[in-house]
């Protein structure tokens, strides 16, 4: 699946994907960081109330005993709404060490005596009343006081609201916050990573609009020195190497197809004047092939050079009627027209009339006995079907039967069969005058079928 989404959309959910954890992690932490400082500080409020207020009775707090094991408040000058004040008989030090300051949600329990709260009443109330039920909405601290008469413990408490508020003030800023914040995060991403790609969309449409006939072009070189600047840099270099490269191929083979042609010219000359006889006449047949190649070699290196072709009116019926007519090796194939007139195409004659020529032969060579040449005005092209009633063409060849010496037959007599290129140029002259050629289907034998816009 990650291989069919783009450098662009990966790039961006990764960002996006790394951010969202690092916001999470980070969330997390600074809420436990926080609970836990604003904890201790409700704590250290609590123990800073219970210790002042133990100083204050230590003071001035005067303990009388009572009957029936009873311990009674009598005197306090300070009190604070959230401190209780609490007697408890306390028999040795040891355990009064026990009760110093803490923050215990309450104090340990002994058999506690009454307690008077000046702060709500006047009346004795039995200690388990007085005292706060331990919670979490408040921290708790006892300390307690010792006095020449007994122990009293002081419980004070801090309210643990402000922390709560605290809290759900952080996440009602984190929980809409980290999500916009993503948002943001996607969007300069896709826009950063497609603003940095953008040269790339350049460099491949230009690559993809190079072909063998306009090597001579280059891709956009981006003005910002990185990677793929370097990249459109080593790119225009191949260009470069394969362009001469290409252009002295093109060049050997005419040069050689140029040479080959005054050579021959002269042994057919000399054969023609022979006396005659089998040996001679075979080897004007082989001059003759030689010469036909020569000039197939010749004619696609001005096609691969791109050479400017001639634009002007050509009346394709008449070009195809002369070319169906003209004699072949086969006189005994029976080759019959059916040519619309009129039919203007633009284009250069000598090349459309090499195209029908190489598919007349080629119907010619493998037909068992009638050729049927049509031409006919299509939607505003001009279609032409060259259609033989041989063997036909396997599917599995419909393609390859245009590539270069090419021939599927290989038993036939090679004096019968042709170089396999005049499919090859065919093509690329009707590509060159901005048509097609394509093998349609046929219920016998092969049809090969050519399109152009017409005039």
């Amino acid at each position: 699946m990650a291989s069919r989404l783009s450098v662009r959309l990966r790039a961006t959910l990764a960002t996006t994907a790394i951010v969202a954890v690092a916001l999470g992690v980070a969330a997390a932490v600074l809420a436990g960081v926080l609970t836990g400082s604003l904890a201790r500080s409700a704590s250290n409020e609590a123990v800073r109330r219970a210790d002042a207020t133990a100083k204050v009775l230590a003071d001035s707090v005067t303990i009388f005993r009572e009957p029936a094991d009873s311990v009674t408040l009598t005197e306090t000058s300070l009190l604070d709404p959230d401190v209780k004040i609490f007697a408890y008989p306390v028999s040795s030090a040891s355990e009064l060490s026990a009760w110093r300051s803490t923050a215990t949600p309450e104090p340990r329990r002994r058999t506690p005596g009454t307690v008077r709260d000046f702060r709500s009443s006047t009346a004795p109330q039995p200690a388990e009343a007085g005292q706060w039920a331990p919670g979490d909405a408040f921290a708790l601290a006892t300390t307690p006081v010792d006095t020449a008469d007994g122990v009293l413990v002081v419980q004070a408490r801090a309210s643990l609201e402000p922390t709560g508020d605290a809290l759900r003030a952080l996440w009602g800023l984190l929980l809409p916050g980290i999500p916009a914040l993503l948002l943001l995060v996607a969007v300069l991403t896709w826009l950063a990573v497609g603003r940095a790609l953008a040269p790339v969309s350049a460099i491949r449409t230009e690559m993809a609009d190079i072909t063998a006939n306009d090597l001579h072009r280059r891709v956009p070189v981006p003005r910002s020195r990185d990677e793929i600047a370097r990249l459109a840099e080593t790119m225009n270099r191949t260009l470069d190497r394969l362009e001469l490269a290409v252009s002295r191929h093109k060049r050997f083979v005419a040069d050689a197809a140029h040479e080959l042609r005054s050579p021959l010219a002269i042994l057919r000359t000399r054969l023609e004047l022979a006396p005659p006889g089998p040996l001679a006449a075979e080897a004007l047949t082989d001059v003759e092939r030689i010469q036909a190649l020569t000039s197939d070699l010749l004619l696609l290196a001005r096609l691969d050079a791109a050479e400017p072709a001639c634009h002007e009116e050509v009346d394709l019926g008449q070009v195809t009627a002369e070319e169906a007519a003209r004699s072949r090796p086969r006189p005994e194939i029976r080759v019959t027209l059916e040519v619309a007139a009129d039919t203007v195409v633009l284009g250069s004659a000598g090349q459309l009339r090499r195209l029908v020529a190489n598919l007349v032969d080629n119907a010619v060579r493998h037909a068992n006995s009638t050729v049927t040449v049509r031409l006919a005005s299509d939607g505003g092209e001009a279609v032409l079907d060259v259609c033989d009633d041989g063997p036909g063409i396997p599917a599995e060849h419909h393609e390859a039967v245009f590539d270069r010496f090419t021939r599927l037959d290989e038993a036939r007599d090679r004096d019968a069969g042709g170089s396999g290129l005049g499919l090859a140029i065919a093509r690329d002259i009707a590509v060159r005058h901005g048509g097609s050629l394509r093998i349609a289907e046929e219920d016998r034998g092969a049809c090969l079928q050519a399109r152009f816009p017409v005039i």
